[in-house]
C-alpha cells in the first residue's frame, strides 16, 4: 500500500493568464505548521477555536497524514484535513489560494483525501460548508458531494 507521502500532479493549465505546471501534494509534516496556519488566515472561510499552533500540533502529531498540503512553485496553495476515526472519513479546511483558484488544486487535494479514505476502509465522505460560503458549495457540488439535509451539526466548546 502506497501512503500520501508525496504526488506530483503533472498539468498544463492555463488561467487568467496564469500557467501551473505540476502541483505537488504531500503530507505536511510538524515544519509546515506556521505556514499552514498563516495560509488559512487568506485562503479559509471562518476561524475555529482549533486554528491555533498547539491545534493543528497535535492533529499532526496524532495522524501524520491527515493534514494534505498543495503546493506549486514551493509555495503553499491548497490544504485539506482528511480526518479518520476508524468508523468516518470527514473533510475539513479545504482551502485554496484565492488567486490559484479553479486550476484543479481542490480536485487534487480532495482525490488524495479520498484515496486516503478508502485505504483506511472508510465508506463515505463528509464535509464541514459554511452556510453562506456559495463558492465552496459549487466546489463540493462538482467534487461529487451532496448536501445533507436531514442532519445539523450541534456543537458545544469544551474550553474557556
Amino acid at each position: 500500500m502506497v501512503r500520501i507521502v508525496e504526488c506530483r500532479v503533472a498539468r498544463e493549465h492555463t488561467c487568467c493568464d496564469h500557467r501551473m505546471t505540476e502541483l505537488r501534494v504531500r503530507a505536511a509534516t510538524p515544519e509546515d505548521l506556521d505556514t499552514v496556519l498563516a495560509f488559512w488566515k487568506v485562503a479559509a472561510e471562518g476561524t475555529s477555536i482549533s486554528d491555533d499552533r498547539d491545534g493543528v500540533e497535535r492533529l499532526v502529531a496524532r495522524d501524520p497524514e491527515a493534514l494534505i498540503l498543495a503546493e506549486s512553485g514551493g509555495e503553499l496553495v491548497g490544504t485539506v484535513i482528511a480526518g479518520f476515526d476508524g468508523w468516518r472519513c470527514h473533510l475539513y479546511r479545504l482551502a485554496v489560494r484565492p488567486d490559484h483558484r479553479r486550476r484543479g488544486i481542490a480536485s487534487a487535494l480532495l482525490t488524495a483525501a479520498e484515496e486516503r479514505f478508502v485505504r483506511l476502509g472508510g465508506r463515505r465522505a463528509d464535509a464541514m460548508v459554511l452556510e453562506n460560503n456559495r463558492t465552496a458549495h459549487h466546489a463540493w457540488g462538482s467534487a461529487g458531494y451532496a448536501r445533507e439535509e436531514r442532519w445539523r451539526r450541534w456543537v458545544k466548546p469544551l474550553t474557556g
